[in-house]
């Protein structure tokens, strides 16, 4: 078994669980305001349909 299969068990387990009266309180205590704003950046973006067609035709020659 692999752990990855161990972990996702484990956390569906706890989503199953109700949430206790300190988590919910945790959770209204928590502000968003207090998070940084960030921008989101693809890591590896599709290719546009122009440059496909640039490597079809390179591959092609």
């Amino acid at each position: 078994m692999a752990l990855c299969d161990t972990t996702d068990r484990h956390l569906a387990q706890l989503l199953r669980q109700p949430m206790s009266d300190t988590d919910m309180a945790e959770l209204k205590k928590f502000g968003k305001s207090k998070l940084k704003k960030t921008e989101t950046q693809e890591k590896n973006p599709l290719p546009s349909k122009e440059m496909i067609k640039q490597e079809k035709q390179e591959s092609e020659s």
